[in-house]
């Protein structure tokens, strides 16, 4: 006689991804018998469609993963050494508790620095907790580490995005610096749609022939960060063939003369070599672009990324504005666009007792060791971020989370290279262990994650550490009691509610103001181009972009998406790598006066002449593996805080020599 088959308990929950990624997939979680054994896009999304990324589609192995930190820890060795032990929450909380209160009174709660970024991009997870340091009096912080260049020009009221579902009426595309496949890919599907529906002929200008530019229509190789020099030369041919929607330009821009004889300076030839486009190439772009009715600049954050980048997205929206593509749905600049959401109200800014001081989230390790800075940085809190691997000057940054006097608490689902500088760890949980509502950077769609199972281990949500801290430090405004649901809410427009969202999982909710609504004040768009220096001699520059399997540094230390990476590769031009006798497969030597680090070469002829391109976050640890290319980058900004990782030159030296 057989015996009975085992009863499975299975359920599917809704909820979807955290990450820093335009997409913002909805996710159905499969569930038996408490544990989730697979997650998969949610079919009825308009946006995910049933598809998830290569870095997220197996999520569930982060949750189980055997090295999550599932307990507090408090460091007991030298600071970077991983040296912790396991301690209790009460421990933990009254430790930080006891701290915070003790540097409140003697330097002030300034000296407090709460820091996180998109870890991830839950209302709770990313929010919460700030509610407590307003409340403290604790220094806030301002900026960004990948888009503020596209923030200052929309400050200045540039739009800078609208519905991405409107991508399918383009009819002529050109993707600026977007690796759309390896990034966002959902959108790509959008333009796909515009392809076979209207015609629409997409071209990528990239410095590297990415996945995305292998799959348009035409790749267009430039020199790294002379994007503003192709967009005057490709305005240049606008007007002189007359193909510029000048009264467009003159309703929306106050000054499109000067744009105009700006234009009038960057002929093709001019401009061809600048950026090595060919003059050709660019008169042919000029006239498609202006012809096409509607076109779209498809600008990622690659080109905000140096010191010219505020330049680079102003060329961008010129161009749009230009050519009069605005006019009509799916034409005109897209940087990014997401739902009408408040996350910020979700902070309650209204708990600070006094205006408190605001510093520059990208300028981590300056703070950290400007004596100058009156109070000092004596506590450091992180969550969500990961800055010693994803700052400027790495290196500088690693100087300051060193210093024995710096009380440093990161909240992690992981020993990272920040948390090892901790002096108290906290475990966080997972997106598949907590309630969650997000918006987008990429769709207007507003997302609810519903938690799965229960936390594993110890670990917290960011809301219910909020409260628990909150409590300690004697800290009694009702808002720092407020469930995690309620925290949420806060965020939501006031005519919707956390039943709407729920019903589907998502709801969409499109920002009310139009891109040059009628009665807004006309935007500046000349800005001369800055004329770009060329590596100096035996040096190449160094890009870093967006890997397919990593984000950022999430997924860096996970089995499958480390294989699939196999290890730190330099891509190097053949005509780079033999005029440095480095061989395709070898190990090399990347170094400038920061430091140096080392990969395998993997020589191609998809990169521009002259540059060198390194891609994923990489960790420290394990050491065979440690190519963290922030270690060479220069403490340089653009004028509103970008950091201008783009603007790295290296020598590249076999290993041997």
């Amino acid at each position: 006689m057989s015996s009975p088959l085992p009863v499975v308990s299975s359920t599917t929950v809704r909820g979807c991804c955290p990450l820093d990624c335009q997409d913002t997939c909805s996710w159905v979680a499969h569930v038996e018998d408490g544990r989730v054994v697979r997650v998969e896009g949610a079919r009825d999304h308009p946006i995910t469609r049933g598809a998830l990324c290569a870095k997220v589609n197996d999520y569930q192995e982060r949750t189980y993963a055997p090295d999550r930190i599932l307990h507090p820890l408090r460091r007991v060795g030298r600071k970077g050494d991983r040296a912790f032990e396991r301690i209790g929450w009460d421990e933990a909380l009254d430790t930080i508790a006891g701290r915070f209160k003790e540097i409140a009174a003697s330097s002030g709660a300034e000296a407090i620095l709460p820091v996180n970024y998109l870890g991830s991009m839950g209302v709770v997870q990313r929010r919460a907790l700030m509610r407590v340091f307003h409340a403290l009096g604790a220094s806030r912080f301002h900026g960004s580490v990948c888009g503020a260049a596209g923030n200052a020009l929309a400050d200045e009221g540039h739009p800078r995005g609208f519905d991405p579902e409107l991508f399918v009426e383009a009819r002529f595309v050109l993707l600026w610096g977007s690796n759309l496949l390896s990034t966002a890919h959902h959108q790509w599907r959008l333009l796909d749609e515009a392809r076979r529906r209207n015609g629409a002929r997409i071209v990528a200008i990239d410095p590297i022939r990415t996945r995305t530019a292998r799959a348009a229509d035409e790749h267009v190789s430039l020199r790294p960060g002379t994007d503003a020099a192709l967009a005057a030369g490709i305005a240049h041919v606008l007007f002189a063939e007359n193909l510029a929607d000048v009264d467009f330009a003159s309703a929306v821009a106050s000054d499109v003369e000067a744009y105009r004889a700006l234009a009038a300076e960057w002929d093709p030839a001019r401009a061809a070599a600048e950026t090595d486009v060919p003059a050709e190439t660019i008169v042919r772009l000029a006239r498609e672009f202006g012809a096409a009715r509607p076109a779209l600049i498809r600008c990622g954050v690659a080109p905000q990324q140096s010191v010219d980048g505020e330049a680079s997205v102003r060329a961008l929206s010129a161009l749009a504005i230009a050519g009069g593509h605005w006019r009509l749905p799916g034409g005109g600049l897209y940087i990014e666009s997401g739902p009408e959401l408040d996350e910020r109200r979700a902070t309650r800014p209204d708990l600070q007792p006094r205006d408190t001081r605001s510093l520059d989230i990208a300028r981590i390790g300056e703070l950290l060791l400007d004596p100058s800075l009156d109070p000092p940085v004596r506590s450091l809190v992180v969550w969500g971020m990961n800055p010693a691997v994803t700052q400027p000057d790495a290196a500088q940054v690693r100087l300051g989370l060193a210093r024995e006097d710096l009380f440093t608490v990161v909240l992690e689902h992981f020993m990272t290279d920040t948390a090892r500088y901790a002096d108290i760890v906290l475990p966080s949980t997972t997106q598949l262990e907590h309630f969650d509502l997000q918006g987008s950077w990429g769709h207007h769609y507003i997302s609810m994650n519903e938690p799965a199972i229960a936390p594993l281990g110890e670990a917290l949500s960011h809301g219910e550490i909020a409260r628990r801290l909150a409590e300690r430090l004697g800290l009694h405004h009702p808002a720092l009691r407020e469930s995690d649901e309620a925290i949420a809410a806060s965020a939501l427009p006031a005519d919707v509610t956390l039943d709407m969202v729920r019903e589907r999982g998502w709801l969409k909710r499109s920002p009310t103001a139009a891109p040059f609504a009628t009665g807004t004040e006309r935007v500046r768009i000349a800005e001369a181009p800055p004329v770009r220096a060329r590596p100096g001699a035996g040096q190449l520059q160094l890009l870093t972009p967006k890997s397919h399997f990593f984000m950022n540094t999430t997924f860096a230390n996970m089995p499958r998406q480390r294989a699939a990476m196999k290890r730190p590769t330099l891509d190097l031009h053949p005509d780079d790598a033999g005029a440095r006798g480095v061989a395709d497969g070898s190990q090399v030597i990347l170094r400038n006066a920061r430091g140096e680090l080392r990969a395998w070469a993997h020589l191609t002829d998809t990169l521009h002449p002259g540059v060198a391109a390194l891609a994923g976050k990489w960790w420290t640890a394990p050491p065979e593996t440690s190519a963290v290319a922030n270690l060479l980058t220069p403490s340089a900004f653009a004028p509103h805080g970008q950091p201008a990782y783009n603007d790295t030159f290296v020598e590249v030296l076999p290993t041997e020599a």
